[in-house]
């Protein structure tokens, strides 16, 4: 499996943005993705989730700003930005487990959010 994460970009405190994770190979709908980010200086933190039946799961610092979506059919997972703050700046990652870990990284895109 290969991800590749695209989007990013430079935004104002208060505005929006969308990436996105297009995966290679087969079988996307039927597993489990998610989002990270890390920060300079900070650790890889988790961001949000969404399985195949498309449940999610956020950190409690962007829920209700952030919504993770995926379209089976482009093999492609979104993350919607809304409200976004300067601390949401960092590179984001999209990853899928493999077994009990994060095993499948894309290579990341950057988000930066100006005050």
């Amino acid at each position: 499996v290969q991800l590749q994460a695209s989007g990013g970009g430079s935004v104002q405190a208060g505005g929006s943005l969308r990436i996105s994770c297009t995966a290679s190979g087969r079988h996307f709908s039927n597993y489990l993705t998610g989002w990270f980010r890390q920060a300079p200086g900070k650790e890889r933190e988790f961001v949000a989730a969404i399985n195949s039946k498309r449940a999610t799961v956020y950190v409690d610092s962007v829920k209700g700003r952030f919504t993770t979506s995926r379209d089976n059919a482009k093999n492609t997972l979104y993350l919607q930005m809304n409200s976004l703050k300067p601390e949401d700046t960092a590179v984001y990652y999209c990853a899928k487990p493999s077994g009990t870990s994060w095993g499948y990284w894309g290579q990341g895109t950057l988000v930066t959010v100006s005050s």
